[in-house]
């Protein structure tokens, strides 16, 4: 115990010090007060950056959104034109390449008169006599056309000119040439044929002759007699043509 008004002992510091320790300790949540306020001040940033990340993370993953669905939209509507576009190219280009079947790899007409009524009248009593003249295989072929077997007469014509080479070069080019149009199972205007035909053909085309096709131009010539032949006697090509120029015999 010390009187009032003396110093403190030196007995006394510790107790002091104890007592300020334990202040300082008292105090030392509130001394840490301001950093803890920091960490609540910078959680609360946090948390408050991490409410409106989202909201803001959102505008631009909408905006991207909004670019990848407009880009996969333009892509799909673009895909779709595009494959609207090469559709409609495939068909065209089939069109035209159709078109120019006919028109190019098919031979024109033969050019001949207009064949008259006693003529027209010969066709109905035998193919041969239709077959005879060039105003009769156009009659025919232009029947055969519309049946979408005008391959068959295209082949016996080719054939018909084959014989007629005698140049042995334009001999084999001509066969190759009937070969890949009407033999080649390949070709779009293939004729039909038998397997012995066949095998003969490509027997002889180890060496090409006017006669290569010879066996297949009889077979296809049989076919057009009983195949098509009766209905082309019975078709309108046929019957309007003989009924027109029946008109004009009586009329001259």
């Amino acid at each position: 115990m010390r009187g009032a008004g003396e110093p403190p002992s030196p007995g006394d510091q510790p107790a002091a010090t104890g007592g300020e320790a334990g202040e300082d300790s008292r105090r030392g949540p509130a001394a840490d007060t301001p950093m803890g306020s920091e960490r609540m001040e910078m959680r609360k940033r946090q948390m408050s950056m991490a409410q409106e990340t989202p909201g803001a993370a959102q505008a631009p993953l909408s905006a991207g959104n909004r670019g990848s669905n407009a880009c996969c939209f333009c892509w799909c509507c673009c895909c779709s034109c595009s494959c609207l576009t090469v559709r409609n190219q495939d068909e065209e280009r089939a069109r035209r390449t159709s078109h120019e079947l006919q028109a190019e790899g098919i031979p024109n007409c033969e050019e001949s008169p207009a064949p008259t009524l006693e003529e027209v009248n010969a066709w109905a009593q035998s193919f041969d006599k239709l077959m005879l003249t060039p105003a009769g295989r156009n009659a025919f072929r232009e029947f055969l056309r519309t049946e979408f077997s005008e391959e068959n007469m295209l082949f016996w014509m080719a054939c018909e000119e084959l014989k007629q080479e005698s140049n042995k070069s334009v001999i084999e080019e001509k066969a190759r040439l009937i070969y890949e149009d009407y033999i080649s199972i390949l070709s779009p205007k293939e004729v039909s044929l038998d397997s012995r035909v066949r095998e003969v053909i490509n027997r002889n085309m180890l060496e090409p002759s006017q006669h290569t096709f010879d066996d297949a131009q009889l077979q296809i010539y049989t076919l057009m007699h009983r195949d098509s032949y009766p209905r082309f006697m019975n078709s309108a090509i046929y019957k309007d043509l003989l009924q027109s120029l029946s008109e004009k015999s009586i009329e001259a």
